[in-house]
């Protein structure tokens, strides 16, 4: 145990962050341990202050660790002193933990992903996938994809400089011609030719409703992976199904990510079997209440 008499203060840095779940996982999970363990919202958008401003202020207030989502994955890493080899090979932090004088990155979402795909999605083809999202949440899901075999990646982003920086730090990793950026309008044809979809933008998160693309796009031997999980169906994933796709919503990475954070916070072991179940539960009753409310 690596806090003060089990004592442990955590929190969220993003934008829009007041329905996360994360808040909830942790601090069940730690109560399980007995620990005295909070987990706070530090919503950019209600603070008014850049994202450094932030993480030295909870620096300065003692606390423990930090989960950080969207959309400041890439920007922390500039505030920090060391980063593991994942979060650099991404330049993108999902976790801060800061130990004695140091503030240290990680990136969770890359093995979250991962084991996420794999158990939800075993048999997932992996020749051809299309990502949509070169942000933070793509950068993780396209390293996983290929530490996983993938064999080609074409990637997609509106800003298609950033998608290009991306692809550069995959072909560093993992050798050439094994992702490649793609211009939107080259969509189309790929995602018809593709095995699989992997969408890792904002689009489909509360506050951000719609599809990332046509939906006539989908055909039934494409599967279909959202990294959004707020809300688990989201538009992309109920269009996907009706069109005969095999689906992975975004609730596995969401708990496998998050019962990384929680080792490297506490140095204990969670139950991540638990924590899957402490999700389902968490988001059975949004369903139940967001239905009871229309």
């Amino acid at each position: 145990m690596t806090a003060r008499d089990g004592r442990f203060l955590v929190g969220l840095i993003g934008a829009g962050i007041g329905t996360s779940l994360s808040p909830a996982l942790h601090e069940r999970e730690a109560g399980k341990f007995g620990l005295a363990y909070q987990y706070r919202l530090l919503d950019l958008d209600e603070l008014g202050v850049p994202v450094g401003e932030v993480v030295a202020a909870a620096r300065l207030a003692g606390f423990d660790g930090l989960n950080i989502t969207h959309p400041v994955k890439q920007l922390v890493p500039a505030h920090l002193d060391a980063l593991s080899p994942d979060a650099a090979a991404l330049a993108a932090v999902n976790t801060v933990v800061f130990t004695g004088q140091e503030a240290i990155g990680h990136n969770t979402d890359l093995p979250g992903f991962a084991r996420g795909l794999t158990a939800g999605l075993p048999d997932a083809v992996l020749e051809q996938v299309v990502v949509l999202g070169a942000g933070g949440a793509g950068a993780a899901v396209t390293h996983a994809l290929l530490s996983l075999g993938a064999r080609e990646l074409r990637v997609f982003d509106v800003d298609h400089e950033r998608a290009g920086t991306l692809v550069a730090s995959l072909t560093a990793r993992f050798g050439e011609g094994r992702a490649t950026a793609e211009p939107l309008t080259a969509l189309a044809d790929a995602t018809r030719a593709a095995d699989g979809l992997v969408h890792a933008t904002p689009t489909g998160m509360e506050g951000h409703p719609g599809l990332p693309l046509p939906a006539d796009l989908l055909h039934p031997k494409l599967w279909v992976a959202d990294v959004v999980y707020r809300p688990l169906d989201t538009e992309l994933l109920i269009a996907a199904r009706a069109r005969g796709c095999r689906v992975l919503g975004g609730g596995r990475m969401a708990v496998f990510q998050a019962a990384d954070s929680f080792r490297l916070f506490t140095g204990l072991e969670p139950d991540v079997e638990r924590m899957l179940r402490h999700f389902d539960s968490l988001t059975t009753q949004g369903r139940v209440a967001a239905h009871a409310h229309r």
